[in-house]
């Protein structure tokens, strides 16, 4: 009797951890997130925290899903296809003034690095330099949008070019081959891309005094309190992540970017110069020593009047209608 009560204790003991452990996995969030684009360097403390189970720590079950430009990111989460996006945040403000309940709750590249590329022995300097040249713009990338209001901040307009409208998926390819002779990108995910094909350099729009937030997670904003824990969880681990990696720990980051989409068959080398060539964008004057993901009004101010200047928002959007720092944990 005593044997059998102690196979029956042991049974009992062993279903009851294996239903008090079901219990915890179910008990996490899950929590979905669009990416503005395929893997590319800005994305490695996202990756980095997936693949240390950092999520998983703090209770969350975050599932990473590639997208096809930032408008789109935005479109698709402001639609409730997802909880939270990556993408620009001067997309976002777009957004923003056409009506979508959207907003950010934290800006990990808070400068933007919107541009142009050309190649590095054209001279080039100003995209006056480039009257009379071919540019290529991909119409569904959130730079996109940012293409007119750079030819007016620059005193130009569409008739100056010949503008090349391509799709996402060819915009390289159209700039390396020649077909164009400058493209509109993002000139820290493009330059490691392209240099070793077309050795080329970045006009920044900020150079015209387009001057707006770069990439960070965006939500509806009925969620800002609604889902608020899980939201500051996310936010946490990401700073927790962008710290590792700032702290000298960029090839472990690239390491997990290559492992979560292994079938992509990424080049090494393009992730790594992305990520580091993301790191000047961190900050801004008004947000360095600040936590991670923390957004300035006055940035916001900037990024709002520059915009307003070309017709890209209305005049009665306010910085509080883009951001959030309510969910911003502090060291």
């Amino acid at each position: 009797m005593l044997m059998l009560a102690s196979r029956f204790m042991a049974v009992f003991l062993t279903v009851g951890l294996l239903v008090s452990s079901h219990a915890v996995a179910q008990e996490k969030k899950k929590v979905t997130v669009l990416l503005d684009w395929a893997p590319t360097g800005m994305h490695a403390a996202l990756h980095l925290a997936k693949q240390k189970g950092w999520y998983d720590a703090a209770g969350l079950n975050v599932e990473i899903t590639d997208g096809k430009g930032s408008t789109g990111t935005i479109q698709q989460v402001a639609a409730g296809q997802y909880d939270v996006g990556f993408a620009h945040l001067g997309a976002m403000a777009a957004a923003v003034s056409n009506g979508l309940p959207v907003v950010s709750i934290a800006c990990f590249m808070r400068a933007s690095d919107y541009g142009l590329m050309v190649p590095a022995d054209s001279g080039w300097k100003k995209l006056q330099d480039l009257k009379g040249k071919k540019v290529a713009v991909a119409a569904a990338a959130g730079v996109a949008a940012f293409f007119d209001p750079y030819l007016k901040a620059s005193g130009l307009t569409r008739a100056d070019f010949e503008v090349v409208s391509v799709d996402n998926s060819v915009l390289i390819s159209t700039y390396t081959s020649g077909r164009a002779d400058a493209a509109i990108s993002t000139v820290a995910f493009f330059l490691p891309i392209v240099n070793k094909i077309r050795p080329s350099a970045g006009i920044l729009m900020s150079e015209a005094g387009l001057n707006v937030p770069g990439y960070g997670f965006v939500v509806r904003k009925g969620d800002v309190d609604t889902n608020a824990q899980a939201l500051r969880q996310l936010i946490e681990v990401n700073q927790k992540a962008w710290r590792y990696i700032l702290d000298g720990h960029e090839d472990e980051a690239i390491d997990a970017v290559m492992s979560q989409r292994e079938s992509l068959r990424l080049d090494r080398n393009i992730i790594a110069g992305q990520l580091k060539a993301h790191i000047p964008f961190f900050d801004t004057p008004a947000t360095k020593g600040k936590a991670i993901g923390w957004q300035a009004e006055s940035d916001w101010d900037v990024a709002l009047k520059t915009m307003g200047t070309v017709g890209m928002v209305n005049a009665t959007v306010k910085p509080n209608d883009m951001f959030t720092n309510k969910l911003i944990p502090t060291p």
